[in-house]
């Protein structure tokens, strides 16, 4: 959001200034100068997203400093963060806590074809009933947030996992993000079910965040209508949850066409009628919804014919 990307110029601005304070301090010959100031420009922070409780007891999306380059390494490291007392604690932002209980340990982890298979121990249900389904969500969303995990396959001592003890649900022996997150019913019949996963913004203090609603409905409508019309309306009883869409927003057309969506909406979708912008929150949440409920790469978004602005499915943050 807009805020990141001011602190992300902050840190280059100060990255800079620091390395221009090593070549006054430090005497050296030319060409060592510049290497040292290249590689203190060049440097990028690693980040990946996780999901944290907030508190509301929801499961937000963060992100988080990451030292690794391969996908086993980088489950290990998510996974300190996500455990109770675990050695990413420190990494945790203010307002999220772990869930995952702190006795717990990861006793192994592979990788193969895309599926993270990971054993714990059996400290892994020492926990609430209520919280063990928001459990298996935080560990399911979090690894596959990596490019290269589609899904994840969670066993205890060696054991698959196909009931959860406390809470005495069922699930899948393959996990993705179609088992849902921060689930809503609002459901009149068993038959005709949709699901649809959409995003909101939440905030603590003066940090926002995005946090992911999947709800269950009787409508047979296409999914993004779905999400235009909820996001427009705050459809949600979480009155923590935002949407900064304007509630006179209409959607009125999409094309699906080479990976690419194409929204088409009034003018009410704009932050300003006369600036032809529209906010960066508006944008994302619309984004991030599609990207859970379509297999799109981008969006593109129009105000009646003109092409306003798009948005790269991966490279949202």
């Amino acid at each position: 959001m807009l805020k990141r990307k001011m602190i992300r110029r902050i840190l280059t601005s100060s990255a800079a200034l620091f390395a221009c304070l090593l070549v006054y301090l430090i005497p050296t010959n030319e060409s060592s100068i510049d290497v040292s100031v290249n590689n203190v420009l060049n440097y990028e922070i690693k980040k990946s997203n996780v999901y944290l409780l907030d508190d509301n007891n929801m499961l937000g999306r963060t992100s988080v400093v990451i030292n690794s380059d391969n996908p086993i390494d980088i489950s290990e490291e998510l996974l300190e963060v996500l455990i109770k007392g675990g050695k990413g604690e420190s990494k945790i932002p203010n307002g999220f806590r772990a869930l995952i209980p702190s006795d717990t340990n990861v006793n192994g982890i592979v990788y193969d074809h895309g599926i993270m298979k990971v054993d714990f121990s059996n400290d892994l249900f020492d926990i609430v009933p209520y919280m063990e389904m928001p459990m298996i969500e935080a560990i399911t969303y979090t690894l596959t947030e990596l490019d290269d995990v589609e899904g994840v396959v969670i066993t205890v001592d060696g054991n698959t996992i196909s009931r959860l003890p406390n809470s005495n649900l069922v699930i899948p022996k393959y996990l993705d993000r179609k088992i849902g997150i921060n689930k809503e019913y609002d459901i009149t019949s068993l038959s005709g079910i949709t699901s649809v996963t959409e995003y909101y913004v939440s905030k603590h203090n003066d940090n926002y965040y995005y946090v992911p609603v999947t709800k269950y409905v009787n409508d047979e409508r296409e999914k993004i209508k779905i999400i235009i019309e909820d996001l427009t309306s705050s459809n949600t009883y979480m009155s923590n949850l935002i949407s900064y869409i304007n509630s006179n927003t209409k959607l009125l057309k999409t094309n699906i066409e080479n990976d690419i969506m194409e929204l088409t909406f009034n003018n009410y979708i704009l932050n300003d009628f006369n600036s032809n912008d529209i906010l960066e929150e508006v944008i994302d949440t619309i984004s991030l919804s599609i990207k859970e409920n379509y297999d799109v790469k981008e969006v593109v978004f129009y105000v009646n014919d003109d092409e306003i602005c798009k948005s790269v499915i991966k490279t949202i943050e």
